[in-house]
């Protein structure tokens, strides 16, 4: 039996379509998702972030009067992050939103963010984008494994970044 070519040219263009199909109906693909932190539910674009003339990326606290604790935690805990950044460091800017006057903060200052979870930290992107949001946990542990979980996303976008 001669093998006629169109029909070994529909056969293989047919084959990857019905198995790419199937695969979408059945469920097959992996659900996962890779980043830590969470997608806001609607986008928020902070006013005046050029004229802050702002890094790649900036990690920012939203200090509110709601927060006075779990705040001060996470003030502390901004330091760490910018040690842990390491050679990233010049890429990414530091900030807290509605800081308390009092104290003299070595990072960036902005107005409070209303719209914001009080204590959570954020992921900004250079046109002033709010993009992922890490939010605070009472038990140290777990605000640890977010913290990490914010350093692994910040790194990964880094990279995508350097090599487009």
């Amino acid at each position: 039996m001669k093998n006629n070519p169109l029909v070994l040219f529909i056969v293989c263009c047919s084959v990857p379509l019905i198995l790419a199909y199937t695969a979408l109906k059945l469920d097959w693909l992996p659900t996962a998702i890779t980043n830590n932190g969470e997608f806001l539910q609607q986008e928020i674009k902070l006013e005046n972030w050029q004229q802050h003339n702002p890094k790649q990326w900036t990690i920012a606290l939203n200090y509110s009067n709601e927060c006075k604790s779990s705040c001060s935690e996470q003030l502390s805990a901004l330091n760490n992050l910018y040690v842990a950044l390491g050679k990233n460091q010049g890429k990414v800017d530091m900030a807290v939103m509605g800081a308390p006057k009092a104290q003299n903060l070595p990072w960036k200052t902005f107005n409070a963010q209303q719209n914001l979870q009080p204590a959570s930290l954020y992921l900004i992107d250079h046109m002033g984008l709010v993009v992922l949001e890490y939010p605070f946990k009472e038990q140290p542990q777990e605000n640890r494994l977010i913290q990490k979980g914010l350093l692994k996303d910040l790194k990964k976008l880094l990279n995508y970044s350097r090599s487009s």
